[in-house]
């Protein structure tokens, strides 16, 4: 009996305890192997060729792990693909595992399994060259990329998967079509691409077909490798895809990996091998006035890959010209202390940074034969960019009756300080003296004052015929059918303004229910505010990140929220798994209904050092049940002409800090009346406040949002005890409640109909 029971334990200690104390860390890596001829056999990993190279690199990288501060926790190398390499010799792709006591985990770091590699290199370079030697392996040092990986990634390649194809592309221009199918059962499905050397690879995807989760389920992935590289990824798709385009590769390898869920689900496209292009150009531009030309960015209208380049050299025919790019979707600034991210300019040995926005630039070369050089910055495959070039008279850049804006547009004189936003960066519209009302007389009224709700005239001319008809702009409503009217705030106002009623739909929004108890004049302040009562703010989310409160956010309808994109700008962050939205909560922890996030959507040109763009929707996984209605309900959206006045009443809502020292979070929704400033304020304050963003504070900064109340709801209610619009985002500020330094919102506004593409 004793002898079993040893028996017994010691089988239990293997398989249970002993296993339950260790854990396997997996690595990817690649780097190349110089001064070696690459042969057609090495592709075939059941060759002789294979098996014979690869085990000797197999030897030097287990021998240079054997010999190192982890050698006790060193299990193998796998070496997975050699592949030819546009560089010459062979591009090495191989795993490497550790088996790891959970308390010693931090061992084996990615820095320190990476800097064990380079550091074996590096000892043994002479003569400044940059490959070294491993036992007579010579490796190049700048090819070296290790990262960790998921088990999921080692044991879905490295130990076989459900489908797994290679295919070789060995003539440019012949396409070669790719097709997947959910009814394949694969939910790790990877399909490895190789070209011909010296040339790179081009992918088209057609259609794709999915549910959009955020790739959690369902999605692709596409890597500069023919491992799942971490630091080579070119593209991660998780929506699905009808209008097709095309992604290129910075070598003739690249890596798709598949995750479909059971279903009408699919992949289609096709790839091909294509030049590395020379971009390279002279272009001289002709004396006629109206003469104009195009340049695209290399590959076009490819997505741009991480590396690439291109120059092109403009001539004019006179000393007075200069020449003007004018970018559809992008503008350049001269670069600071950061990096470009978004494209890497040199226009007469002048530095400037790429940058994609939503509107249209200029961007003017005072020379009359610049050298403009481009290269590509980003990790990944970002869209393509197209401009067109001009010449433009460098004394005089406007016609003498425009005016020259910051982003290089010229706008006809007359149309500044109109309201409208000609400029696209309202730098025709800040600094303006406030025009005079002139309610008597023959003139016509500023459009300011124009049917905004306001009774800016004592005889009341200035809200008269606000159903009329007019010009379709910016500062007008636009109705369902087509038409626009004077009448700036119509939406959801109970008046039937349309001939087609469209202003008065959707209005099921912004009409809080709350408990009639008087609010708690506690000190527990969100920088001077006040608790507020059950069912007063009923479109206030909180946001918790793996359990803790992270963020805010406001309801739109019953299965979409908004928020801030800075809550999500980081890799973990961004999974929508570790969130959860608890609604209908007055008291942290006592949440009336909580949901799963199905996926996260931020807005594609947020930009996370200015902060522009800062908005992102996240749809749950399962509506809010309608019997919580009372308590759970949509904020209404601002269409985009919206104009908030001196009637309006503002506040800012959230369970964030008191003050910018506090280390405790409030347990009670706390609540702070603001006033919003106009944007001349607000750009005195924050020179960085773009035609995005909004200011609201009061003028001693006692009333103000501060960390974690990120992403929740500046809501402003209609005059006369209307609907309640939100109106910003909590986004960003100097401090919290700090004198003349109000805090900085999105504005929604300028977002309305991006929202609105995605949640209807």
């Amino acid at each position: 009996m004793f002898v079993v029971v040893v028996i017994i334990w010691s089988l239990l200690w293997v398989f249970m305890f002993r296993r339950e104390s260790n854990s396997g860390a997996y690595f990817a890596g690649m780097f190349r192997v110089a001064n070696v001829e690459f042969i057609p056999e090495y592709r075939q990993v059941e060759s002789h060729e294979f098996a014979s190279m690869a085990n000797k690199i197999q030897h030097v990288v287990s021998y240079v792990y054997k010999q190192s501060s982890v050698s006790r926790l060193y299990k193998q190398a796998v070496i997975s693909d050699l592949s030819n390499n546009n560089k010459g010799g062979v591009l090495v792709h191989f795993w490497m595992v550790f088996v790891v006591p959970r308390l010693k985990t931090p061992a084996v770091c990615e820095e320190c399994v990476g800097a064990i590699f380079r550091d074996s290199v590096y000892t043994s370079l002479q003569n400044r060259s940059s490959v070294g030697y491993l036992l007579s392996l010579p490796v190049d040092l700048d090819s070296i990329l290790i990262n960790a990986v998921q088990r999921s990634d080692y044991t879905s390649i490295a130990a076989g998967s459900q489908c797994i194809e290679k295919l070789y592309a060995n003539l440019p221009g012949m396409r070669i079509p790719l097709n997947v199918f959910s009814s394949w059962g694969g939910v790790s499905c990877h399909v490895k691409l190789t070209a011909a050397p010296g040339f790179l690879i081009r992918l088209t995807v057609s259609s794709f077909l999915v549910q959009p989760t955020d790739c959690v389920d369902d999605g692709l992935v596409v890597y500069d490798a023919l491992l799942p590289m971490r630091g080579r990824i070119l593209l991660r798709l998780c929506e699905p895809v009808t209008e097709a385009f095309s992604l290129v590769s910075t070598s003739n390898v690249m890596l798709l990996s598949f995750t479909m869920t059971s279903g009408n689900k699919n992949f289609r496209g096709d790839f091909e091998a294509i030049i590395e292009e020379l971009c390279l150009s002279r272009i001289e531009i002709k004396s006629h006035p109206d003469f104009t030309g195009d340049l695209y960015s290399p590959f076009y209208p490819s997505l741009l890959p991480p590396q690439c380049s291109c120059t092109w050299t403009f001539q004019t025919y006179s000393s007075a010209l200069g020449v003007a790019l004018h970018f559809k979707n992008y503008v350049l600034k001269l670069k600071d202390m950061k990096a470009c991210d978004q494209g890497w300019w040199k226009i007469n040995e002048v530095i400037y940074c790429g940058t994609y926005v939503d509107h249209s630039t200029v961007f003017r070369i005072s020379n009359p034969s610049p050298e403009v050089e481009f290269r590509c910055s980003s990790r990944t495959s970002v869209q393509a960019f197209e401009a067109s070039y001009t010449s433009y008279n460098i004394s005089q850049p406007c016609p003498e009756s425009h005016f020259l804006c910051t982003t290089g547009l010229c706008v006809d004189k007359v149309r500044r300080c109109d309201g409208l936003d000609d400029c696209q960066d309202e730098s025709d519209e800040i600094f303006c003296s406030r025009p005079s009302t002139n309610c008597a007389g023959s003139g016509s009224l500023h459009p300011l004052f124009v049917c905004n709700g306001e009774r800016d005239c004592s005889n009341g001319v200035d809200e008269i015929n606000c159903t009329q008809e007019t010009t379709c702009s910016g500062i007008s409503f636009q109705c369902s059918s087509g038409p626009c009217i004077l009448k700036k705030n119509a939406k959801c106002d109970g008046v039937f303004d349309c001939r087609d009623q469209s202003d008065e739909r959707d209005c099921e929004c912004g009409d809080p229910s709350p408990v009639k108890k008087e609010a708690s004049s506690s000190s527990e302040r969100i920088v001077g505010g006040v608790n507020s009562v059950e069912g007063e703010w009923p479109w206030q989310v909180s946001l918790l990140f793996s359990g803790s409160m992270y963020c805010g956010a406001s309801v739109l309808s019953s299965d979409w929220l908004v928020s801030a994109a800075h809550c999500f700008s980081k890799d973990r962050l961004s999974d929508p798994r570790l969130w959860r939205a608890h609604l209908g909560m007055l008291n942290q922890g006592n949440a009336k209904h909580e949901a799963e996030i199905q996926r996260i959507v931020v807005h594609k040109y947020y930009n996370a050092f200015t902060f522009d763009y800062d908005i992102a929707l996240l749809q749950l996984k399962k509506p809010w049940p309608p019997t919580l209605s009372a308590l759970i309900k949509p904020v209404c959206l601002p269409p985009p002409s919206h104009t908030v006045t001196d009637s309006h009443l503002c506040w800012v809502t959230g369970w964030g800090y008191r003050s910018e020292g506090d280390k405790v979070l409030p347990t009670v929704l706390l609540k702070a009346q603001v006033f919003i400033q106009s944007q001349t304020d607000c750009k005195k304050s924050y020179s960085l406040a773009s035609p995005r963003m909004l200011c609201a504070g009061v003028p001693s900064g006692e009333q103000d949002a501060c960390r974690g109340d990120s992403g929740g709801p500046l809501s402003c209610q209609e005059p006369g005890g209307g609907r309640w619009f939100l109106i910003g985002i909590v986004s960003w500020g100097l401090g919290c409640g700090r004198p003349n330094l109000p805090g900085v919102y999105t504005r929604v506004s300028k977002f309305t109909s991006w929202i609105y593409s995605h949640i209807s």
